[in-house]
């Protein structure tokens, strides 16, 4: 492995023989961090936090800190982050709570820019881009090939679905349905991720068919369960549809509209 002299690496830090970590950084002694992953300058990974493979952590991230929760009691809670992440400058991590499941995760392929933070007990699935000065309160839940626009604040509990995109500067208060736009404040839907969903090779008979779930939806004047009720009256569903409709039932905060 590549240490800088002036790093400084706890005894019982498990670090792979590959990984690389930078000048002046500091690990702590129960982190873990797979191979290929590289650890810039003047880095702070502490607590009981995993990082996989392939990850590359830029200069003055801090991962690892104690939560922003006045109830945290020093509860021996997990940060575990997967692999091919990146982590800018001055990213902000912090491990679970027992309000939480004692747990925050960070999938894999996600891109979390300068100055972002992720709050305690927050879940991201996979190939997310958190955009810079994105804010994630407690207990955020993040599904994979979400972006999140610049500047923007996620309430505690909220949900960001698949492939949805968050505009810049947004306030969201609600959960956000998979393959949706939102923007504003408090944020509100603006049809699908039509360029998401053409990026990720989307089918046209499947954009068709979220296209029409998205106007039985929001745009029917139909309730919430009328719309439901409709959508599954036309089963089967394709798969993605099914996602759209299972997320909007599940939804405990109520979605954006």
């Amino acid at each position: 492995m590549s240490i800088h002299p002036t790093a400084v690496v706890a005894s019982g830090a498990e670090i792979a023989a590959d990984v690389e970590i930078g000048p002046y950084t500091i690990i702590g002694p129960q982190v873990r961090i797979d191979a290929g992953t590289v650890v810039g300058p003047h880095v702070v990974i502490e607590g009981l936090t995993t990082i996989g493979r392939n990850n590359r952590i830029f200069q003055y991230a801090a991962i690892g800190a104690i939560p922003q929760d006045l109830k945290y009691k020093g509860e021996p809670s997990r940060l575990e982050i997967g692999d091919g992440n990146r982590i800018r400058e001055f990213a902000t991590l912090h491990p679970g709570t027992t309000g939480g499941g004692m747990v925050t995760s960070i999938g894999n392929g996600n891109l979390l820019m300068n100055y972002c933070h992720i709050a305690h007990d927050c879940r991201l699935q996979d190939s997310n881009i958190v955009a810079n000065g994105v804010q994630l309160g407690g207990h955020v839940t993040v599904e994979s090939f979400a972006v999140l626009g610049a500047l923007s604040a996620i309430h505690q509990f909220a949900r960001i679905g698949e492939s949805a995109i968050v505009g810049a500067g947004s306030m969201v208060s609600l959960d956000v349905p998979p393959f949706c736009n939102a923007t504003g404040d408090r944020a509100r839907l603006h049809g699908l991720n039509t360029l998401g969903l053409q990026r990720r090779g989307f089918p046209a008979d499947v954009v068709s068919a979220l296209k029409r779930a998205y106007r039985v939806m929001f745009q029917s004047g139909l309730k919430a369960r009328e719309a439901i009720a409709r959508l599954r009256a036309e089963r089967p569903l394709i798969a993605e549809v099914e996602r759209f409709v299972a997320f909007i039932e599940a939804s405990g905060r109520g979605v954006c509209r």
